[in-house]
């Protein structure tokens, strides 16, 4: 396991961004869509279960929430996005597909790309889930929109919540997926922070080269970049069939976006 770079992350792009939510406002702004990949599963199932509190966003996993699929089950997930788009009910075409074993369109998603840049700069701040089988993830995913070989993905973070303590190991890189133009490296690394805090994760990516970060500083830098729009994806997901105490939750902060 790799521990992270020392060094400091590029400062802020002096223009404002293009996305800045602290969501203070306490309504979901036309950026973000609270459903995780609806097309591949019914809305009841997709729909995120979520709570604005004083410290933010919850991305909540409630007792009665819904597998995503009952193919992918257990599996419930409370998600925002920045972007859809699917082909017709009955069809293979659709955002992220993420099985190769009779995945199909279930419910028609139109496109909607609030943002979906291809290269640029985003920032995540929030406090990651602790709670049993729980994950807290944040992708950038290839919309497919244009190409179906535009699937690639970049895994800032996934944050497995019995790898958090005093320090956190996390995984992040490069997902092909679908993409023969990129190639899977993703690596575990300890990063000094307890994700329990509120912590902000960056990645800066074009012109061949994909950078994590986590507080200001460097997590690691891959040589390679998907180059078409990618959609950015905040989860928390559950993966048992109900153990704990309920809801579970990952806080959300703030995000900021810069596209180039």
């Amino acid at each position: 396991m790799a521990r992270s770079d020392a060094t400091a992350l590029p400062p802020h792009p002096r223009r404002t961004a293009d996305v800045d939510d602290d969501f203070s406002a306490e309504v979901l702004r036309d950026t973000w869509i609270p459903h995780y990949l609806p097309h591949w599963t019914t809305p009841d199932r997709s729909r995120a279960r979520t709570g604005f509190t004083d410290a933010g966003l919850d991305l909540r996993i409630d007792a009665d929430q819904l597998d995503w699929r009952d193919e992918d089950a257990p599996l419930r997930v409370s998600n925002l996005q920045t972007g859809t788009f699917s082909g017709a009910v009955g069809s293979t075409r659709g955002t992220h597909r993420h099985r190769s074993d009779g995945l199909v369109v279930r419910t028609f998603t139109p496109l909607r790309t609030p943002l979906t840049p291809d290269r640029g700069r985003v920032d995540v701040t929030l406090r990651a889930s602790a709670d049993p089988d729980c994950m807290t993830a944040i992708w950038l995913v290839g919309t497919e929109h244009l190409d179906p070989g535009d699937s690639g993905e970049i895994c800032v973070a996934e944050i497995d919540a019995d790898a958090i303590g005093r320090s956190t190991r996390i995984r992040c890189g490069i997902k092909a997926h679908h993409d023969d133009r990129l190639r899977d490296d993703m690596i575990t690394v300890a990063v000094d922070e307890d994700s329990r805090d509120v912590l902000t994760w960056t990645v800066i990516w074009g012109g061949g080269t994909t950078t994590i970060g986590c507080q200001g500083r460097v997590v690691h830098t891959f040589d390679q970049a998907p180059t078409y729009p990618l959609l950015l994806m905040i989860d928390v997901f559950e993966m048992s069939p109900g153990r704990g105490t309920y809801p579970k939750a990952a806080t959300l902060r703030r995000v900021q976006a810069w596209r180039e």
